[in-house]
């Protein structure tokens, strides 16, 4: 089996077609028309990837997105025909890994399963040199502490902040490039995520997230900075072992 995958939609049409297609290709499929079904089929088995449509009766795409990146480690790809851009920020913002519209090319959907799940399943295969103080594998990153053999990040008071696939690979990038800047392009290849293009503002918007997440005042970040015109650099702090 290459993974489990629940689809959430409210069209039988849509859970059927990709259910058959997925199944084709070694993927056990899970089905839910809404978010109760969702969540009793989480609690159920916990799948590899969620394939969340936004536009549900009941409680909407958005919140089970934001329930789904609070409690457990799942990719999360919305699916959905929702148009309006503020839709897509605000899906990114709360977590989601990826964002597919519909209609869709099921050979397009199926690739960025597989991409999600090859982040999700990355392990990193050394501890990191940057940050020699703290314990093997892991790094310090602002006001946090970044697990790389676990893909867990800690706050100062030691509690786990949820990170997603997405999240970990920009920070172990960054962590892999102390001091050097980095373009969109660099980032998107670093982080094998070619799929998007090199001038997608979507890193930005998780580069955003990621910030509010390491930094001790994000609005005047110190750790991932922004370089006007260039890119973005990680300047890992004197404690950190960098200069």
């Amino acid at each position: 089996m290459n993974g489990r995958v629940l689809v959430v939609d409210d069209d039988p049409s849509v859970r059927e077609m990709l259910a058959e297609y997925l199944g084709g290709h070694g993927y056990e499929v899970a089905q839910a028309d809404r978010g109760t079904a969702m969540r009793e089929a989480v609690e159920a088995s916990l799948p590899d990837v969620v394939l969340l449509d936004l536009n549900l009766p009941g409680e909407d795409g958005l919140s089970l997105a934001r329930f789904l990146r609070e409690r457990f480690d799942v990719g999360i790809i919305i699916v959905t025909g929702a148009t309006g851009v503020a839709d897509r920020v605000a899906g990114l913002e709360i977590g989601a890994d990826d964002y597919v519209m519909k209609p869709f090319e099921l050979r397009e959907l199926l690739a960025r399963i597989k991409s999600v799940l090859r982040r999700m399943q990355a392990r990193a295969p050394a501890a990191m040199t940057v940050g020699t103080a703290t314990p093997l594998g892991r790094a310090m990153v602002g006001a946090c502490t970044l697990d790389t053999l676990s893909h867990q990040l800690f706050a100062a008071d030691g509690h786990e902040i949820p990170l997603t696939a997405m999240e970990f690979d920009l920070l172990k990038v960054f962590l892999d490039h102390p001091n050097q800047v980095l373009t969109r392009d660099q980032l998107l290849t670093l982080t094998r995520n070619r799929e998007w293009e090199p001038f997608d503002r979507s890193i930005d918007i998780r580069i955003a997230r990621v910030r509010r997440k390491v930094e001790a005042d994000p609005d005047k970040p110190q750790a991932i900075r922004t370089v006007r015109g260039a890119g973005y650099v990680f300047v890992p702090s004197r404690r950190d072992g960098g200069s």
